[in-house]
């Protein structure tokens, strides 16, 4: 038994594809592609009337516990260093195992109803760090959205949280499997000691992942690393052998040129995260600059893609650095490619069945040579009508299949006046 789309206008994003064709799926994949398929007795087929059959997209550096923080109270905030040390980081250590697995089922959710099917997420809790990135597994499994996981390792909790750190994100890299995938991840490099990057060095090596991290998301990186560590981000990156094409590094927009061209020199991914940067005020990364292996992630703001690529493209204009947003967008399929080892965003024959059916009918013609301009300026999450991850429905209609919104919502709300009753226990 498969399915058959008939009758879309199937989408690919670099290079620029717009054509009428039916897709057939069987299992994960795409196991064909043509004009007018065939269909079996037993086959669901889908009539599609002219709607676009889009790749699902991907946030490739993302914070799915963040979702538990929106609105809560919080002091007024003068420096990056203050958001850190008074907002986020209390934040973070008042999540528990509870918590974090509600944040992964809301933001999951969030997520599939943006049409953003794989989320590469970056965690930390330091009050509930064993056993955190299989609950995150747990919520985004609830919904039925893909996930590459990783814990933050740091000294910001002494030795202690830096170990356990490094054996919670190696220990999940090791056994994740289905729509899961592990990484190592790590904290920003000024909270990074020697000891550090010497056990990151090994998890990388153990783990057989890349590293995930941020890099120069304010001038405080470069700075606190300086004065605690006695050098800057990269040099202490590179002479631990941590920057390689499987490395990926999110925001990377405070390096002087040289450290930069030596960054994209390793071959590493980088992630523009350009709504999360505005709203922390850190200023614009040149993202131009990021060269072939540049995506795009939603950070701890919403995971909807169409959003992020909007403003990454405006940004880039405003700047006078325009970026090629269907290249940013396509690397999120290749990276997960990378992750998976499968084809991801192809939408042909041997590719995962990771899409959107999106009601989208144009006020202009929609081609390939114009395919860019109708992702700025016209299309968005609301278009999204279904999701399939690995050939499965997740969405159909705008309705979820596994979860109830209503239910995964209250039980938000509950987690997070918890969190924010821990926080204000300890402020």
């Amino acid at each position: 038994m498969g399915t058959v789309l008939k009758g879309g206008y199937v989408v690919e994003l670099e290079p620029a594809v717009v054509e009428r064709v039916d897709l057939r799926i069987e299992g994960e994949r795409i196991v064909a592609r043509g004009p007018d398929l065939a269909s079996q007795p037993d086959d669901e087929v889908v009539a599609l009337s002219g709607k676009l059959v889009f790749p699902g997209l991907v946030s490739a550096h993302h914070r799915l516990h963040a979702v538990l923080g929106r609105g809560m109270p919080r002091k007024a905030m003068e420096t990056y260093q203050d958001s850190l040390e008074k907002v986020l980081w209390p934040y973070e250590d008042a999540l528990d195992l509870d918590a974090v697995q509600v944040a992964a089922c809301a933001g999951g959710l969030e997520a599939l109803q943006c049409g953003t099917t794989t989320v590469v997420n970056l965690h930390s809790s330091p009050s509930a760090v064993s056993g955190s990135l299989v609950r995150l597994a747990r919520g985004l499994h609830e919904v039925g959205v893909r996930g590459v996981l990783a814990y933050a390792v740091s000294d910001r909790n002494g030795a202690v949280g830096r170990e356990e750190g490094l054996e919670e994100t190696v220990g999940f890299a090791q056994k994740a499997q289905g729509r899961f995938r592990g990484q190592v991840g790590a904290g920003p490099c000024f909270t990074l000691g020697p000891d550090a990057l010497q056990g990151l060095t090994e998890a990388v090596k153990t783990a057989n992942t890349g590293l995930h991290l941020p890099l120069a998301e304010d001038p405080l990186d470069e700075r606190l690393s300086n004065e605690r560590h006695g050098d800057s981000p990269v040099p202490r990156l590179l002479a631990a052998g941590l920057l390689s094409p499987r490395s990926q590094l999110a925001h990377v927009g405070h390096l002087a040129w040289a450290d930069l061209a030596q960054v994209i020199a390793t071959g590493a991914w980088m992630v523009h995260t350009p709504r999360a940067n505005q709203g922390l005020e850190v200023g614009y990364a040149p993202a131009l600059k990021f060269g072939a292996r540049a995506t795009l992630g939603a950070d701890g703001v919403s995971a909807d893609l169409f959003a992020e690529a909007q403003a990454a493209y405006l940004r880039s204009r405003e700047a006078g650095q325009v970026i090629d947003v269907l290249r940013y967008l396509a690397n999120g399929h290749r990276l997960a490619s990378a992750h998976f080892g499968v084809p991801m965003g192809s939408m042909r024959e041997g590719a995962l069945a990771d899409l959107l059916v999106l009601d989208y009918l144009p006020a202009t013609p929609l081609t390939a040579e114009n395919l860019a301009w109708h992702v700025v300026f016209g299309l968005g999450s609301r278009h999204v009508e279904a999701v399939m991850v690995d050939g499965v429905w997740r969405m159909w209609a705008r309705r979820p299949l596994s979860v109830n919104p209503s239910v995964v919502a209250e039980q938000a709300r509950e987690a997070a006046a918890a969190v924010w009753a821990r926080m204000g226990e300890t402020t």
